[in-house]
């Protein structure tokens, strides 16, 4: 599996999210104290970047209609989404952050 650098972990807000592209690959990282989760950042509903939406209980909100998914899953918690979004590994190496875009779901 392998890892590439996409950020600072000072980048990305805590409690926040920040969109970014990895290759061509969209990824919203999403913050929570020193833990950091990586998911596609496209809604599996309405098509619209995740990473303009909030953070809420350990999961990340769809700005548009409200779909809610888990930062560990990606499935999405409640409606109108029915399909979860990918999921991707994250290590973080002292202040970096790495991605690999191998799905864990």
């Amino acid at each position: 599996m392998t890892f590439e650098k996409v950020c600072k972990l000072a980048d990305i807000p805590d409690e926040g999210v920040i969109g970014l592209e990895v290759g061509d690959v969209p990824v919203a990282l999403v913050r929570r104290g020193e833990e950091v989760h990586a998911l596609h950042d496209v809604c599996s509903h309405a098509e619209v970047k995740l990473s303009e939406g909030e953070v809420y209980e350990g999961t990340l909100e769809c700005w548009l209609h409200g779909s809610c998914f888990d930062l560990r899953s990606g499935k999405p918690t409640g409606p109108p989404a029915i399909k979860p979004v990918p999921v991707y590994r994250v290590k973080i190496d002292g202040d970096d952050v790495l991605v690999s875009l191998s799905k864990e779901s």
